[in-house]
């Protein structure tokens, strides 16, 4: 897949909004609109370059990484939701991610976390989404099953007990914890079941059910969460998947049950709508998951409708040794880029500042940039990017005279 190559001139062109200034809140294209005088056809950097992906145009490549929130009863988005996403589209990213949200209630990681497997869930992600594309952003939402790592406490909860499980009264599931095999994560955590085939046929259905609502909460972009030793990639590697039966031992067994998923919500998702996939590039431990099967799963995915692929790394296994530092996930990225041209990539992890996210980019390492924490500090990156990369981009017109002024040049 060859991504679209804009130069400043004909994206802002495009883009330009007849009356930007007569808008409270300013339209899609407003947002996306820089002045027309000074522009040359020059490209823009690589990190501020619009990215074209099936039916969706991504403003740029710097884009919001799901990351969980702990902050829903019963599944629901909240007020806290609906300004934590909006303050990331109103400053100018080009994808948000909404966090990893379970598509059953067993399928969330804690009892606080986001939910769409249920039709009542639709109505608050739609007022979130609908709020976002007012800023120009494409609004993604990461689908999600927690498998073996279900039932557990929020984030802020941690040290404050010797086991991260919730019990039943915390609003845990403790006797509907499952995974491919009954291997526990550690000690603080339940010892799974192993799931059935009616199981697994059921837990593939309820993936299928969340993309359906997704599309009809007006979600741009869905991506399944195969990463961080959660349920599907519990399937991918042998350390966490002992099955004997179709759906273990070889890795064609062992990828089998998320190439299911995928076929079954690329049935019923848009053809125009991109569809993501995160998983962990590598277990970080002896004998488990790698890098080459990573790339190997790429090829299969890039023939199956996946259109990005969104390399993290670990979770799945305490003995990992992570060489944590910047940029440390991006040799991974970097691989399916150069092995499956076929499929576009993102990467993630450590990554805190604009010439590190645009010389990711420039550099051809990875498509896309998916930015977490340093998002958490500071919800104007993309602002702050554009103003150390030279680039003008559109603040919203409420924040306007906010901008540091200073003469941008548009390269």
């Amino acid at each position: 897949m060859s991504p679209t190559i804009t130069t400043s001139q004909e994206y802002y062109q495009d883009q330009a909004d007849p009356s930007p200034g007569t808008a409270i809140e300013p339209s899609a294209s407003a947002i996306a609109q820089g002045f027309a005088q000074g522009l040359n056809s020059s490209p823009l950097p690589r990190a501020f370059q619009p990215l074209t992906i099936r039916g969706s145009t991504i403003k740029n490549r710097i884009w919001v990484s799901p990351m969980c929130m702990y902050s829903s009863e019963d599944g629901f988005a909240t007020d806290f939701h609906h300004a934590h996403y909006s303050q990331f589209a109103m400053r100018g990213a080009g994808l948000v991610m909404v966090e990893a949200s379970g598509v059953l209630p067993e399928g969330r990681i804690t009892p606080n976390c986001l939910g769409i497997w249920k039709d009542e869930h639709i109505g608050n992600l739609s007022r979130i989404v609908n709020h976002a594309h007012k800023y120009g952003a494409i609004m993604g939402i990461q689908l999600a099953h927690s498998g073996r790592k279900g039932s557990t406490i929020p984030l802020h909860l941690y040290g404050t007990r010797n086991t991260l499980y919730a019990t039943e009264s915390e609003g845990g599931w403790p006797d509907n914890v499952y995974g491919p095999s009954p291997i526990a994560y550690d000690d603080q955590h339940y010892t799974p079941r192993e799931m059935t085939i009616a199981d697994i046929n059921a837990a593939q259905q309820a993936f299928a059910d969340a993309a359906v609502r997704a599309d009809q909460a007006g979600f741009d972009v869905i991506e399944l969460h195969g990463a961080h030793g959660y349920l599907i990639f519990e399937f991918l590697s042998p350390l966490s998947n002992h099955r004997t039966d179709e759906y273990g031992g070889s890795f064609d067994n062992r990828v089998r049950f998320l190439i299911e998923i995928i076929r079954k919500v690329r049935h019923v998702w848009p053809l125009e709508k991109p569809l993501f996939v995160r998983v962990s590039a590598t277990d970080w431990v002896e004998g488990g998951w790698t890098g080459e099967d990573t790339v190997a799963l790429a090829k299969i995915m890039s023939v199956e409708g996946v259109d990005l692929i969104d390399c993290s790394t670990a979770g799945n296994d305490p003995r990992q040794n992570i060489p944590v530092g910047p940029g440390f996930q991006v040799p991974f990225a970097t691989a399916v880029k150069e092995q499956v041209p076929a499929i576009l990539t993102g990467t993630v992890g450590v990554i805190t500042n604009p010439s590190q996210v645009n010389k990711i980019t420039e550099e051809g390492k990875a498509d896309v940039v998916f930015v977490a924490r340093e998002f958490l500090r500071n919800p104007s990156f993309v602002l702050s990017a554009a103003h150390e990369l030279g680039v003008y981009v559109k603040w919203a017109n409420q924040y306007e005279r906010g901008r540091v002024k200073t003469k941008y040049s548009f390269v």
